[in-house]
């Protein structure tokens, strides 16, 4: 038998606990042993407290009780992303979950959108989408049976607090078998043929496994220290290196989105929580210093900080090989790109699916473990040519960081990506990629790229039959908005913290 007899994740944080949980709750400590070795003398980074609705397949995957989720991690929803000042000072948009108006006769509604917007004569994009106008209106539901009603597909996704999120994933994980130890990694010991074979810890145990899972965060102990898997470094297309991250008191209720909004040399994120805010500036250090990049963010605090400020320095890209030998990075340790839309959980929970779907026994194919890294390098890629987008399709040229972003290559795909949507107004979306063509079609026309044109077959409607059309859709979505409880109001009546 070839069956792996024990894994070890290497790191606590959301990704380690991630990944314990779901192997846990899958593998039930039955199939094989599983022991996460953390050190709480090692802090994690803890910025990623916005998500994307995909999050719910994980919840799905450990069987979360989301009310309860929402509770033990003092959790909002979320239903978008409000871009501020990326097109030009002043402008704003949103991007935002889920569907935008209606498709019809198999033809995506902003087509139709596109040929009224052509002629002078569409409302603006919000107000046919029932999750933009919510965020404006900071209104939430969950899903009802409302027949063909916007009410009955409402995606959503949440913000919470990631450390909060790790110890409710650890107390999780430990009730399904998953065996915690406490310690920092002094060496590690390998095989004649390269592969791990055990960790030996600061107190002097050692920790033999079949299969080790990297969660170590930037450092990548085991994938790159050890295993040298290399870095392919992307800071020539997304030239954020560091950010300053500070939670303060909140003010007012929470609103059901995440902000990033623009600044000269970067952005900042707000991610309001239902006890606090989540702050944040990302930023260049080639355009900006350390501490005026601090003093940006300490002005633009709605509450009392919280906290000191405290920095962080990465380089944007990713591991050359996600997976080597018998290792696997997983969060920071196989590559980083800006929380920009929130895709840092994403990735671990990708990685974790793959994980399921390519299992390994004790021979780690090689054939498998190099589909499981060009599906990787796949996903990283077209989330970072939509990144890239926002940086480079703009008006700015207010200071030097947005005339470089302005200017700057970007890869051939993007290119083509853009010249295709400003050419006919369409929208591929190639292999099942992170973001649907909706996605694209909300930033690309947020970011300033109007289509010269929209698809022929949108012309099937004359203009009154089509103004009629278009009439109802905003109005079925202005009544579903309506209908909608402030988000404040349906937290409390579901899943309020308890205040400490």
């Amino acid at each position: 038998m070839n069956k792996l007899k024990k894994i070890i994740v290497l790191g606590g944080g959301s990704a380690g606990w991630m990944t314990a949980a779901a192997l846990g709750k899958v593998l039930k400590n039955q199939f094989c042993h599983i022991q996460l070795i953390e050190s709480d003398q090692i802090g994690t980074v803890g910025v990623g407290e916005a998500t994307i609705p995909q999050i719910m397949l994980y919840n799905q995957l450990i069987g979360l009780d989301e009310d309860e989720f929402m509770r033990r991690t003092q959790a909002t929803f979320k239903l978008g992303i409000q871009f501020k000042d990326w097109l030009k000072p002043g402008h704003s948009y949103y991007h935002a979950f889920g569907e935008v108006g209606k498709n019809m006769e198999g033809i995506q509604f902003y087509h139709y959108w596109l040929r009224q917007h052509l002629q002078g004569k569409a409302a603006p994009l919000d107000e046919y989408t029932l999750t933009s106008l919510a965020c404006d209106e900071r209104r939430f539901m969950r899903s009802i049976d409302a027949g063909n009603s916007p009410l009955s597909n409402i995606a959503y996704a949440f913000h919470f607090d990631a450390g909060l999120f790790a110890l409710y994933l650890r107390e999780l994980a430990q009730g399904w078998g998953v065996q915690r130890t406490e310690g920092k990694v002094q060496s590690v010991q390998q095989w004649d043929n390269g592969f791990i074979r055990s960790l030996q810890l600061d107190d002097g145990t050692v920790h033999e496994a079949d299969f080790f899972i990297d969660c170590s965060g930037f450092q990548g102990l085991l994938i790159e220290k050890t295993l040298q898997a290399g870095y392919e470094d992307w800071s020539h297309w997304l030239p954020c290196d560091s950010a300053v991250a500070v939670p303060c008191a909140k003010a007012g209720d929470p609103w059901p989105f995440t902000r990033a909004a623009a600044q000269k040399a970067g952005w900042i994120w707000r991610i309001p929580l239902q006890h606090r805010t989540g702050n944040g500036h990302v930023f260049s250090r080639k355009f900006m210093s350390d501490d005026e990049a601090t003093s940006l963010l300490m002005q633009q605090l709605d509450g009392e900080a919280l906290a000191e400020p405290r920095l962080l320095k990465f380089t944007t890209g990713k591991r050359k090989k996600f997976w080597s030998k018998n290792c696997l990075a997983i969060g920071l340790a196989s590559g980083f790109m800006e929380p920009l839309e929130s895709t840092s959980l994403h990735l671990v929970q990708a990685a974790i699916s793959k994980l399921f779907s390519f299992f390994p026994d004790r021979r780690f194919e090689p054939a498998d473990i190099d589909e499981f890294n060009r599906q990787m390098d796949f996903d990283y890629q077209r989330i970072r040519d939509f990144l890239i987008l926002h940086y480079h399709a703009t008006e700015r040229d207010d200071s030097a960081f947005w005339r470089h972003c302005r200017t700057m290559d970007v890869p051939a795909e993007l290119t083509q990506k853009i010249e295709q949507f400003r050419a006919s107004g369409r929208i591929f979306r190639f292999n099942q990629e992170m973001f649907s063509d909706l996605s694209w079609f909300e930033v690309m026309l947020g970011q300033g790229i109007t289509p010269t044109a929209y698809h022929p077959l949108a012309d099937m409607f004359s203009d009154d039959e089509l103004a009629k059309r278009m009439d109802s859709i905003r109005a079925v979505v202005r009544k579903s908005v309506d209908y909608m409880p402030s988000h404040q109001d349906f937290i409390n009546q579901h899943c309020k913290a308890a205040m400490k």
